[in-house]
C-alpha cells in the first residue's frame, strides 16, 4: 500500500481505476466483432475488451501496491504467492451482457490481506454507478451511504438469480426453488452480472439474491459490499464457504432464514 494511505483512501483510488476501466469498456460498446471473440466452454465468452480491460485494471493497481499478488480472470499477469494482498479482479462482469449490448456489465475489484477481504468495488458501466466498501467502513454508492432493504414479507420481495450456464447437475433442485420465489415473492430477476445483483441487493433493490458454481472474482467485491452495507452471506449450507462462488446466498437480515430455508435444497445431493 502507498505510504501514507489508509484503507478508505486505498478504496476511493480503486474506484478511479474501476472508473477508468469501465469508460474504455463502455467506449467499445457494440464494437466488437466476431473475431474478436472466443469460447472458452459453452455459454462463457471472452472478448477482447475483457483482456484489454485486465490489463488496465492491473497497471493501475501496481501503482496502489506494487508488491501485490492478483488472481484476475483473464490470467494477464503473473502470480506473486508471496504477497499478503491479493487483487481479485473480473474485469467485465457481464461480458455477454456486454456483446450483446444489453444492461447490465461491471468492473469488480476486491482485495484480499492475508484470510480477509478489506475491500470492494464494483462500477456498474451502463448507469456510471460506483459501488465500494471497506472492512469496518460501511457501503457506498457514488459516494452516498447504502443499506440493506429491511422488507421481512417475502410476499413483498424482489429476488434476484443466475440461472446455470455450464453446469447443470442441480437443474432439477433449482427449478424447484424457482417455483417456490415465483409463488411467494413479487418476482425473480436474472441480470447476468453477479457483482451487480450483489450491489443491487446492498442498496436495497433486492432483498436477496442466490446462485451457484461461480468463482471468487465474481462474487469477493460485491460480497463484502453486501455485509458492509448490513446484508447477511452464506452458502446453501448457512456457512461461510461463500468466499469460494460455488454456492452464494446474500439477503437483509429480516428475510434471511426463510430465503436460506428455501435454498437450502440446493446444497442437498444433486439430482
Amino acid at each position: 500500500m502507498q505510504k501514507n494511505m489508509d484503507l478508505a483512501q486505498l478504496t476511493l483510488a480503486v474506484c478511479e481505476v474501476a472508473r477508468e476501466a469501465g469508460a474504455f469498456i463502455d467506449s467499445q460498446a457494440g464494437q466488437v466483432v466476431t473475431g474478436a471473440i472466443e469460447e472458452k466452454f459453452l455459454n462463457n465468452l471472452v472478448s477482447f475488451v475483457d483482456i484489454e480491460a485486465e490489463k488496465m485494471i492491473v497497471n493501475g493497481l501496481k501503482d496502489l501496491i506494487p508488491y501485490a499478488d492478483f488472481l484476475a480472470e483473464e490470467e494477464t499477469v503473473n502470480r506473486n504467492l508471496e504477497s499478503p494482498y491479493l487483487w481479485i479482479i473480473d474485469p467485465l462482469d457481464g461480458t455477454t451482457n456486454f456483446l450483446h449490448q444489453v444492461p447490465a456489465y461491471a468492473v469488480s475489484i476486491g482485495l484480499k490481506k492475508e484470510d480477509e477481504i478489506v475491500l470492494g468495488v464494483v462500477y456498474e458501466i451502463t448507469r456510471k454507478e460506483c459501488f465500494y466498501a471497506w472492512k469496518g467502513g460501511g457501503a457506498f454508492l457514488n459516494g452516498e451511504r447504502i443499506q440493506v432493504s429491511t422488507q421481512g414479507d417475502l410476499s413483498a420481495t424482489l429476488i434476484a438469480t443466475g440461472f446455470p450456464f455450464h453446469n447443470y447437475s442441480s437443474l432439477d433442485n433449482y427449478l424447484k426453488v424457482l417455483r417456490t420465489f415465483m409463488l411467494k415473492t413479487r418476482g425473480i430477476r436474472r441480470m447476468g452480472s453477479a457483482a451487480v445483483d450483489l450491489c443491487f441487493v446492498a442498496c436495497g433493490r433486492f432483498e436477496a439474491y442466490f446462485e451457484e458454481n461461480l468463482n471468487p472474482w465474481d462474487i469477493v467485491a460485491g460480497a463484502l459490499i453486501v455485509q458492509e452495507a448490513g446484508g447477511v452471506m452464506s452458502d446453501f449450507d448457512g456457512g461461510d464457504t461463500h468466499w469460494e462462488g460455488k454456492a452464494i446466498l446474500a439477503a437483509n437480515h429480516a428475510i434471511y432464514k426463510e430465503v436460506l430455508a428455501i435454498t437450502s435444497i440446493l446444497a442437498k445431493q444433486k439430482v
